[in-house]
Protein backbone atom coordinates (compact mmCIF):
# COMPACT_ATOMS: atom_id res chain seq x y z
CA UNK A 1 0.00 0.00 0.00
CA UNK A 2 1.54 3.42 -0.88
CA UNK A 3 1.80 5.98 1.43
CA UNK A 4 -0.73 9.31 0.50
CA UNK A 5 2.39 12.22 0.07
CA UNK A 6 0.14 14.88 -0.36
CA UNK A 7 -3.20 16.23 0.86
CA UNK A 8 -6.93 14.90 -0.68
CA UNK A 9 -7.11 17.73 -2.99
CA UNK A 10 -3.98 17.40 -4.57
CA UNK A 11 -4.48 13.45 -4.42
CA UNK A 12 -8.28 14.13 -6.34
CA UNK A 13 -6.17 16.55 -8.83
CA UNK A 14 -3.48 14.04 -9.89
CA UNK A 15 -5.79 11.24 -10.14
CA UNK A 16 -8.07 13.58 -12.14
CA UNK A 17 -4.76 14.70 -14.56
CA UNK A 18 -4.22 10.91 -14.79
CA UNK A 19 -7.57 10.58 -16.70
CA UNK A 20 -6.54 12.92 -19.71
CA UNK A 21 -5.23 10.80 -22.66
CA UNK A 22 -1.39 10.71 -23.06
CA UNK A 23 -1.06 11.53 -18.79
CA UNK A 24 -0.28 8.50 -16.75
CA UNK A 25 0.15 8.46 -12.85
CA UNK A 26 3.51 9.90 -13.28
CA UNK A 27 3.02 12.41 -16.01
CA UNK A 28 0.07 13.55 -14.05
CA UNK A 29 2.20 14.01 -10.44
CA UNK A 30 4.75 16.42 -12.50
CA UNK A 31 1.85 18.45 -14.12
CA UNK A 32 0.03 18.46 -10.96
CA UNK A 33 3.35 19.88 -9.23
CA UNK A 34 3.79 22.24 -12.11
CA UNK A 35 0.49 23.66 -11.65
CA UNK A 36 0.40 24.32 -8.22
CA UNK A 37 3.99 25.53 -8.11
CA UNK A 38 2.51 28.35 -11.00
CA UNK A 39 -0.72 28.64 -8.64
CA UNK A 40 -1.31 32.18 -9.65
CA UNK A 41 0.58 32.38 -13.22
CA UNK A 42 -1.22 28.65 -14.43
CA UNK A 43 -3.95 27.18 -11.74
CA UNK A 44 -6.18 29.79 -11.48
CA UNK A 45 -6.72 31.03 -15.14
CA UNK A 46 -6.92 26.87 -15.78
CA UNK A 47 -9.41 26.47 -12.87
CA UNK A 48 -11.48 29.61 -14.54
CA UNK A 49 -10.92 28.25 -18.37
CA UNK A 50 -12.61 24.65 -17.55
CA UNK A 51 -15.40 26.40 -14.96
CA UNK A 52 -15.81 28.42 -18.37
CA UNK A 53 -15.60 25.13 -20.69
CA UNK A 54 -17.91 23.28 -18.65
CA UNK A 55 -20.88 26.49 -18.68
CA UNK A 56 -20.30 27.03 -22.19
CA UNK A 57 -19.52 24.35 -24.40
CA UNK A 58 -22.14 22.42 -26.82
CA UNK A 59 -22.09 19.34 -29.20
CA UNK A 60 -23.30 20.83 -32.10
CA UNK A 61 -27.08 19.21 -33.33
CA UNK A 62 -26.25 19.57 -37.06
CA UNK A 63 -22.60 17.56 -37.13
CA UNK A 64 -21.55 16.95 -33.66
CA UNK A 65 -18.76 19.23 -33.54
CA UNK A 66 -18.03 20.93 -29.75
CA UNK A 67 -18.41 24.70 -29.69
CA UNK A 68 -19.64 27.18 -27.91
CA UNK A 69 -22.98 27.91 -30.21
CA UNK A 70 -25.33 25.11 -31.40
CA UNK A 71 -25.42 24.89 -34.49
CA UNK A 72 -21.44 25.28 -34.17
CA UNK A 73 -19.04 28.22 -36.14
CA UNK A 74 -18.70 25.54 -39.01
CA UNK A 75 -22.00 24.59 -39.99
CA UNK A 76 -23.03 28.17 -39.87
CA UNK A 77 -19.98 29.28 -41.90
CA UNK A 78 -21.77 30.68 -45.26
CA UNK A 79 -18.57 30.42 -47.21
CA UNK A 80 -18.09 26.82 -46.65
CA UNK A 81 -19.36 24.23 -49.76
CA UNK A 82 -22.58 23.19 -48.87
CA UNK A 83 -22.37 20.12 -51.14
CA UNK A 84 -19.34 18.15 -49.80
CA UNK A 85 -19.44 16.57 -46.43
CA UNK A 86 -16.73 14.92 -44.51
CA UNK A 87 -17.41 12.01 -42.03
CA UNK A 88 -15.20 11.49 -39.27
CA UNK A 89 -15.13 9.14 -36.16
CA UNK A 90 -14.46 11.56 -33.89
CA UNK A 91 -14.33 15.75 -33.05
CA UNK A 92 -10.08 15.15 -33.17
CA UNK A 93 -10.16 14.14 -36.17
CA UNK A 94 -12.46 17.20 -37.71
CA UNK A 95 -9.94 18.96 -35.94
CA UNK A 96 -6.98 17.37 -37.63
CA UNK A 97 -8.65 18.14 -40.81
CA UNK A 98 -9.17 21.81 -40.24
CA UNK A 99 -5.77 22.27 -39.31
CA UNK A 100 -4.53 20.35 -42.77
CA UNK A 101 -6.86 23.48 -44.41
CA UNK A 102 -7.22 21.46 -47.39
CA UNK A 103 -11.16 21.66 -48.10
CA UNK A 104 -13.39 24.53 -47.10
CA UNK A 105 -16.74 22.08 -46.40
CA UNK A 106 -18.99 20.83 -43.39
CA UNK A 107 -18.31 17.83 -41.54
CA UNK A 108 -20.45 15.02 -39.93
CA UNK A 109 -19.23 13.50 -36.71
CA UNK A 110 -20.31 9.73 -36.29
CA UNK A 111 -18.80 9.55 -32.44
CA UNK A 112 -17.23 6.41 -32.91
CA UNK A 113 -16.81 3.09 -34.85
CA UNK A 114 -18.74 0.07 -35.28
CA UNK A 115 -17.22 -2.34 -32.71
CA UNK A 116 -19.62 -5.26 -31.56
CA UNK A 117 -16.70 -6.69 -29.31
CA UNK A 118 -17.18 -3.46 -27.08
CA UNK A 119 -21.04 -3.70 -27.68
CA UNK A 120 -20.88 -0.49 -30.21
CA UNK A 121 -23.36 -0.85 -32.93
CA UNK A 122 -25.18 1.63 -35.74
CA UNK A 123 -27.75 2.95 -32.80
CA UNK A 124 -24.60 4.53 -30.87
CA UNK A 125 -23.47 6.36 -33.66
CA UNK A 126 -24.34 9.54 -35.56
CA UNK A 127 -25.40 7.65 -38.43
CA UNK A 128 -29.07 8.30 -38.70
CA UNK A 129 -28.23 11.97 -38.63
CA UNK A 130 -25.84 11.71 -41.83
CA UNK A 131 -28.40 9.31 -43.38
CA UNK A 132 -31.18 12.27 -42.51
CA UNK A 133 -29.13 15.20 -43.62
CA UNK A 134 -28.09 13.41 -47.37
CA UNK A 135 -31.88 13.03 -47.67
CA UNK A 136 -32.56 16.70 -47.03
CA UNK A 137 -30.60 17.45 -50.12
CA UNK A 138 -28.00 19.38 -51.04
CA UNK A 139 -25.50 16.98 -50.43
CA UNK A 140 -23.61 15.84 -53.90
CA UNK A 141 -20.68 14.16 -52.15
CA UNK A 142 -19.68 12.51 -49.03
CA UNK A 143 -16.19 11.96 -48.28
CA UNK A 144 -15.48 9.01 -45.37
CA UNK A 145 -12.58 10.16 -43.89
CA UNK A 146 -12.54 7.50 -41.01
CA UNK A 147 -9.61 5.79 -40.18
CA UNK A 148 -8.07 2.52 -41.62
CA UNK A 149 -8.61 0.29 -38.82
CA UNK A 150 -10.66 -3.02 -39.12
CA UNK A 151 -13.73 -1.03 -36.83
CA UNK A 152 -13.48 2.44 -39.51
CA UNK A 153 -14.02 0.20 -42.87
CA UNK A 154 -16.54 -1.73 -41.55
CA UNK A 155 -18.86 1.17 -40.55
CA UNK A 156 -17.78 2.80 -43.88
CA UNK A 157 -19.11 -0.30 -45.78
CA UNK A 158 -22.06 0.24 -43.22
CA UNK A 159 -22.80 3.67 -44.40
CA UNK A 160 -22.10 2.95 -47.82
CA UNK A 161 -24.91 0.24 -47.60
CA UNK A 162 -27.33 2.98 -45.46
CA UNK A 163 -27.07 5.77 -48.41
CA UNK A 164 -28.07 3.15 -50.87
CA UNK A 165 -30.72 4.50 -53.16
CA UNK A 166 -29.77 7.92 -52.30
CA UNK A 167 -28.36 10.14 -54.48
CA UNK A 168 -25.02 11.17 -53.27
CA UNK A 169 -21.34 10.21 -54.46
CA UNK A 170 -19.35 8.14 -52.08
CA UNK A 171 -15.52 8.94 -52.02
CA UNK A 172 -12.86 7.89 -49.31
CA UNK A 173 -9.35 9.30 -48.37
CA UNK A 174 -6.45 7.92 -50.65
CA UNK A 175 -2.80 8.43 -50.79
CA UNK A 176 -1.13 9.24 -47.53
CA UNK A 177 -2.80 7.49 -45.08
CA UNK A 178 -1.83 4.33 -43.78
CA UNK A 179 -3.38 1.33 -43.28
CA UNK A 180 -4.11 1.13 -39.45
CA UNK A 181 -2.97 4.95 -38.82
CA UNK A 182 -5.47 7.44 -37.46
CA UNK A 183 -6.25 11.26 -38.29
CA UNK A 184 -5.37 12.64 -35.23
CA UNK A 185 -1.40 11.35 -35.61
CA UNK A 186 -1.10 12.41 -38.63
CA UNK A 187 0.93 16.02 -40.44
CA UNK A 188 -1.13 17.89 -42.21
CA UNK A 189 0.60 17.50 -45.58
CA UNK A 190 -0.32 13.83 -45.35
CA UNK A 191 -3.95 15.04 -44.40
CA UNK A 192 -3.99 17.24 -47.50
CA UNK A 193 -2.50 15.01 -49.84
CA UNK A 194 -4.90 12.65 -49.13
CA UNK A 195 -8.36 14.96 -48.92
CA UNK A 196 -6.97 15.89 -52.33
CA UNK A 197 -6.36 12.67 -54.07
CA UNK A 198 -9.70 10.39 -52.91
CA UNK A 199 -10.99 7.60 -54.68
CA UNK A 200 -14.66 6.43 -55.10
CA UNK A 201 -15.34 3.82 -52.69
Amino acid sequence: MSKRIAGPEIERLIQLLAKVPGLGPRSARRAALHLIKKKELLLAPLSAALAEALEKVRVCSVCGNVDTADPCTICTDPRREQATLIVVEDVADLWALERAGAMNVRYHVLGGTLSPLDGIGPDDLNIAGLVARVAEGGVAEIVLAVNATVEGQTTAHYIIDRLAGLEVKVTRLAHGVPVGGELDYLDEGTLAAALKSRTAF
